[in-house]
């Protein structure tokens, strides 16, 4: 290639990496004693073949219908880069508000921004998939299904730490509780969860996510002593997936309330602030999905009273085993066999099955199957099973 040619094209790609980023287009053009037309040319085609699209091309038309104008992808390069935190999806939006007119797909959006080097690969993160509760309940009724998580921590005004236990009915969004705790330990969200079981009664099941205390990740199906304890209170478990807080998206919501009228302010841990905020809450705002209401119109307590945690699990005419305390194992054929540290202190019911192997069951929960001959116990394994699958026991 001779080198006036060379020079040249060093020239255009040089002006096409600055037009990326300057805030004068036009000026950029002028330095380089081109036109606007000219500069536009040259930036759109290395925004869509790269170093190639510097070479000098052929007059002959090349171009189909379906084609971006140049002032087009200047355009959303424009906005992409005002909005750098915005996807596709959102920079076409924005561009039908400001430019009108004919607006192309986002897939085309997307294209642009790829070529621009304006889009940010994710990381995919690998998620760990442990053992799930979970039978995609939705709550029709009060008390059909409560939700539960620990407020995301902040520091007060003495930098102190505070991040709240919240519970709220599902159907209703009565917020039970919001309470901050001295620690997370399974003794004193028990504690909570017992005073709040005195005072509405039991919910049909529990919605949370897969941390401690209220899950563990390599427990036996994610059974954490205090999802154990609800279990064996009658109580279903519904799990939200990992990395996946949209399932349990309406107490994340408000959360972010209690973000925007709490954390904000740096409330401390005075319960007389939650208390309050709570009552605000449950008892003068009202909700647009339930029709503007309250939810304190809605909410009415549970018609399962708490009697207190029950020495054991009934299994009618089932085989039974105690959990030994501290080891996690049963008693069987004079060996000791290891189920789960998380069922301590309560008992399993055994069924046996016609081809020699026996049901191993948690209250209504099927948590796996144990070999008479190798002395050896299976659990459920939710990736090919169906995790804490229920049904009627003889």
């Amino acid at each position: 290639m001779p080198w006036k040619e060379t020079l040249k094209m060093n020239q255009k790609t040089e002006f096409a990496l600055k037009s990326m980023r300057t805030e004068n287009f036009r000026e950029l053009c002028r330095e380089y004693g081109i036109s606007a037309k000219t500069g536009y040319k040259w930036k759109q085609r290395f925004m869509e073949r790269g170093l190639g699209g510097m070479d000098d091309e052929s007059r002959r038309p090349h171009s189909h219908a379906s084609g971006l104008a140049e002032e087009v992808v200047c355009a959303i390069v424009r906005l992409k880069t005002a909005h750098l935190q915005w996807g596709p999806r959102k920079i076409r939006a924005l561009y039908e508000r400001k430019e009108g007119g004919e607006v192309p797909s986002e897939s085309s959006f997307k294209r642009v921004l790829e070529r621009a080097g304006l889009v940010e690969r994710r990381r995919l993160r690998k998620r760990a998939q442990g053992a799930r509760l979970a039978q995609g309940r939705k709550a029709a009724a009060p008390n059909e299904i409560w939700s539960v998580d620990f407020k995301g921590w902040w520091k007060d005004r003495e930098g102190l730490r505070v991040e709240p236990l919240t519970v709220r009915d599902e159907h209703s969004r009565m917020l039970l509780e919001m309470r901050a705790l001295d620690s997370s330990r399974t003794e004193d969200v028990r504690a909570c969860f017992e005073r709040l079981f005195e005072r509405h009664g039991l919910p049909g099941a529990i919605r949370s996510d897969n941390g401690s205390p209220f899950a563990s990740s390599k427990g036996l199906l994610g059974l954490s002593r205090l999802s154990a304890w609800w279990v064996a209170l009658g109580i279903g478990l519904e799990r939200s997936r990992p990395g996946c807080p949209q399932d349990n998206g309406a107490h994340e919501r408000m959360h972010l309330d209690i973000r925007r009228e709490l954390q904000a302010g740096r409330i401390g841990r005075e319960q007389e602030a939650f208390d309050l905020w709570r009552l605000q809450y449950n008892h003068e705002r009202p909700h647009e999905a339930l029709g503007m209401r309250t939810p304190a119109e809605i909410y009415r307590n549970s018609e399962r009273l708490w009697t207190g945690t029950p020495d054991d699990i009934d299994y009618g005419a089932m085989d039974r085993r105690k959990v030994i305390a501290g080891s996690g194992c049963i008693s069987y054929g004079g060996e000791l066999i290891q189920i789960s540290t998380a069922l301590n202190g309560w008992s399993v019911g055994l069924s046996p099955l016609p081809n020699g192997l026996i049901e191993v069951w948690f209250a209504e929960l099927l948590v796996g199957h144990l070999d008479p001959e190798t002395s050896s116990f299976v659990a459920i394994r939710p990736d090919r099973d169906k995790a804490g699958q229920t049904k009627s026991k003889v």
